[in-house]
C-alpha cells in the first residue's frame, strides 16, 4: 500500500467518490445477494445526484471527516464521516473491489475515527458484510439488526390520516428538538439539504411532535411518541405506490406493526451501530446523515 495515498476529500472529488460506493456497494450487494430478492443494480442516475449533493454537502461542513484513498490520479476508497453535537456519524464507507484486501479499510476509517475523537455518542448505518461488522465492531460499536418492509400496500387498509401538515425551513428548531430527543444530537444545517431531497411533513399537537422526509416511503423519521410515528409512516405509506420502509430496529417495533397492516413484506437486513447510546425510537434513520 506504499504507492496509495490518504488525504482530505474536497468538494470536487464528489462525483468520483460517489463512483466509488457505487461499484463498491454494486459488489457487496452482488456478494451478499439473496436469490429471493431482485438482481442487485448499480446505483441510478438519479440517485447519484442525491449522493453527490449529500458529499459536497458534507465535505463543506466536516472536512476534517471525509478522506479519499488514490494511486496514480485513480480513487480507489472513500470515507464520509461528520459530527453534529458530539454525536459522531457514518455518512458513507467503500473501496472498490480490486483495491479490498489492501488495508485501505483500516486506513481510510482511522481518520475518520479521529475526527469524532471526543464525542459521546457514535452511529452508523452498517451492511451485513463480515469484514465491515468487525471493524466497527473494534471500534466500540455494538450491532443492532435492522428490518424493513416493502411492496405495494393494500390501500383499503390504510386509515384516515390527520393532523399531519407540510412542512417548511420554519419547522427546523421543532425538528432538531425531536432529534435532540430521540437520537441525541440535531440534524441541524443536515435539514436543509433533506428539504431539497425528499417532501417534508410534520405533526404536532400539544403533547406530541414528530417530521418524516418522504421518499416512496420513508427517508427519515423522528417523534416523541409512538402514535405521532405511526401517523407519519402512514402518511408516507398513502403517499405512495411502491413503498420501501428501512432501518427499522426492534425498539421500533410501531413501524414494523404500520407495515404489516398495511400488508407489506418484512425482512431483515444491515445493522445499525452504536457507540454508548440506545438505539433511538420512535426513530428510523436516515441511509447516509441517520
Amino acid at each position: 500500500m506504499t504507492d496509495v495515498r490518504i488525504r482530505p476529500m474536497t468538494v470536487e472529488d464528489a462525483p468520483a467518490a460517489e463512483r466509488v460506493t457505487a461499484i463498491g456497494f454494486h459488489e457487496l450487494d452482488t456478494r451478499m445477494f439473496r436469490r429471493s430478492w431482485p438482481d442487485p443494480q448499480l446505483r441510478p442516475a438519479e440517485r447519484s445526484a442525491g449522493w453527490v449533493a449529500r458529499a459536497r454537502h458534507l465535505a463543506t461542513t466536516d472536512p476534517g471527516g471525509c478522506w479519499v484513498a488514490e494511486r496514480d490520479d485513480q480513487m480507489l476508497g472513500v470515507v464520509i464521516s461528520f459530527v453534529r453535537e458530539k454525536m459522531w456519524l457514518l455518512g458513507s464507507y467503500a473501496v472498490v473491489p480490486e483495491a479490498q484486501g489492501l488495508g485501505l479499510g483500516k486506513a481510510l476509517l482511522a481518520p475518520a475515527l479521529e475526527h469524532g475523537r471526543g464525542c459521546l455518542r457514535g452511529m452508523l448505518n452498517a451492511s451485513s458484510d463480515p469484514k465491515a461488522l468487525r471493524r466497527y465492531h473494534a471500534a466500540g460499536f455494538r450491532l443492532h439488526p435492522q428490518m424493513f418492509v416493502r411492496g405495494t400496500p393494500d390501500r383499503s387498509q390504510i386509515p384516515v390520516v390527520e393532523k399531519v401538515r407540510e412542512g417548511t425551513e420554519n419547522d427546523i428548531d421543532l425538528m432538531d428538538s425531536v432529534d435532540r430527543r430521540t437520537r441525541g444530537a440535531a440534524h441541524g444545517a443536515d435539514h436543509r439539504l433533506l428539504m431539497q431531497q425528499f417532501r417534508l411533513v410534520v405533526s404536532e399537537s400539544s403533547s406530541a411532535q414528530g417530521y418524516a422526509y418522504l421518499d416512496d416511503g420513508v427517508a427519515l423519521l423522528a417523534a416523541t411518541d409512538r402514535r405521532t410515528a405511526s401517523r407519519l409512516m402512514w402518511e408516507a405509506i398513502a403517499s405512495s405506490d411502491d413503498v420501501m420502509v428501512g432501518h427499522i430496529t426492534p425498539e421500533n417495533g410501531w413501524a414494523v406493526d404500520v407495515g404489516l397492516a398495511a400488508r407489506l413484506e418484512l425482512h431483515q437486513e444491515g445493522y445499525l451501530a452504536l457507540r454508548n447510546m440506545r438505539p433511538p425510537t420512535p426513530y428510523l434513520a436516515h441511509g447516509a446523515l441517520m
